[in-house]
């Protein structure tokens, strides 16, 4: 039931563009005792579905600048190839540590530094 419950809310997290990986990373890693080097695997694994119905929602309401794409994949696919490569060479507690300042950076900024919605 608690993998459900987590599921949902990773999944709601993903399609507000927050990223289910937030809630569903820690998750794995506390509650069911997974390695990070799976957790972020399967976090990745379970981004393709969930981005593939954001990316229609969105194109579907005219929400895609169809000029900066391009550049997004690529760097995309670089950043990722890069982390990819980053994540196999680092140990599971440096990962752990990286994870955890990347996600108190983003709060951070959510907090104080995010442009309030007019």
């Amino acid at each position: 039931m608690l993998i459900t419950l987590i599921s949902f809310l990773s999944g709601i997290i993903s399609g507000m563009g927050i990223g289910g990986g937030t809630i569903r990373i820690p998750a794995l890693t506390i509650f069911f005792g997974t390695k990070q080097h799976i957790a972020q695997s399967v976090n990745l694994l379970t981004f393709i579905p969930t981005g593939l119905v954001a990316v229609i929602s969105h194109f579907k309401q005219g929400n895609i600048e169809k000029k900066l794409t391009f550049k997004l994949i690529l760097g995309g696919i670089i950043g990722a190839i890069a982390g990819s490569y980053l994540a196999v060479v680092l140990t599971p507690g440096i990962l752990r540590r990286l994870f955890g300042i990347f996600l108190f950076i983003m709060g951070v900024y959510e907090i104080f530094c995010k442009e309030k919605d007019k």
